[in-house]
């Protein structure tokens, strides 16, 4: 059996992982093109790429599969099936025709809910109490092809999108490894989706991680866990961008207009729970209720705790964050 791999960031390692460790014929990886990184913006190939380098796959990385020549290429390696993880480009109808066992996709979310590009942020930011791993054929659509199968699981308080992320993509490789032996031998049957039930999320951008503080303290919480790693929820002091790492809601108001420092007082504190209760923070007030912020950085310093960034900081209750 002949499986091409289509997968760039760390995501889609464990997927990648699972398969060579399966035994299964990878007779291609195709990944998205080395980009420019860092400081010294130097070259830098995709997670993707340096697994299947350590694993001794031949490797593709054209600027797209849209041209009659990619499409070529990749019908020459006279794939099976191929498998989707995190590859960063939309599929065109040419390249789902080559595999006889159609196009399957490792999709962090349960469909029909979160079809898009940020399933796991989207997630966080809809305050849902669970997620989960689905696998699907993938159709012309968005993330609209009929589901093979799912797992399902819970959404921590304190998940951001690089920890959920990291639990799903081990959730993903593991059903993977269930569903595509199946699915080979025609065990399983396609299961539509509901599309009244479908949401959708876009693409992540920086501007996305502006905070304003008019909002909910709530909102503004899964605002910071939702953008951890990237883009990060930001703000600014004096001026300086101030990124927010790791924070808590209470449904409490403080004194001033939003965006204000507080100091976080002993009532308040026991609304915490006891791992946040036990630290150092500050408080902003927000447009509904406080948040209670625990970690934080200035751009292009390291991340603190409030206790560290408060001990480096005369009169900083009273003054206003910026949105």
């Amino acid at each position: 059996m002949r499986v091409v791999f289509m997968g760039t960031p760390e995501f889609a390692f464990p997927s990648l992982r699972a398969l060579v460790e399966g035994g299964y014929n990878i007779v291609g990886v195709y990944t998205r093109p080395d980009r420019q990184a860092g400081r010294g913006r130097a070259l830098t190939p995709p997670a993707v790429k340096t697994a299947a380098l350590a694993y001794g796959l031949p490797i593709f990385q054209p600027p797209g599969l849209r041209r009659p020549e990619a499409v070529a290429e990749l019908a020459s390696l006279k794939p099976d099936v191929i498998v989707v993880c995190a590859f960063g480009a939309i599929l065109r109808q040419a390249v789902l025709d080559i595999p006889a066992k159609g196009v399957l996709n490792v999709h962090p979310s349960l469909l029909p809910r979160h079809r898009g590009a940020s399933p796991i942020a989207g997630a966080i930011l809809a305050g849902d109490e669970q997620t989960g791993v689905t696998i699907m054929l993938i159709d012309p659509g968005m993330d609209t092809g009929p589901v093979l199968s799912q797992r399902a699981i819970s959404i921590s308080p304190w998940d951001t999108s690089g920890s959920l992320g990291e639990r799903l993509a081990e959730v993903g490789a593991e059903l993977l490894l269930e569903v595509l032996p199946r699915w080979l031998a025609d065990e399983i049957q396609p299961q539509p989706q509901d599309d009244s039930l479908a949401s959708q999320v876009s693409l992540l951008h920086k501007e996305d991680g502006a905070i304003d503080w008019n909002l909910p303290a709530i909102d503004i919480w899964r605002r910071v866990r939702a953008f951890n790693p990237w883009p990060g929820a930001f703000t600014t002091l004096a001026g300086q961008t101030l990124l927010i790492w790791e924070a808590w809601p209470l449904s409490v108001g403080g004194v001033g207009e939003a965006g204000t420092v507080l100091p976080v007082t002993a009532e308040q504190r026991q609304m915490l729970p006891p791992e946040v209760g036990e630290k150092e923070a500050l408080a902003v007030q927000t447009g509904e209720g406080l948040l209670v912020v625990l970690r934080l950085q200035r751009a292009g310093r390291r991340s603190l705790t409030a206790a560290e960034f408060m001990r480096g900081q005369r009169d900083l209750f009273g003054r206003r964050l910026g949105s």
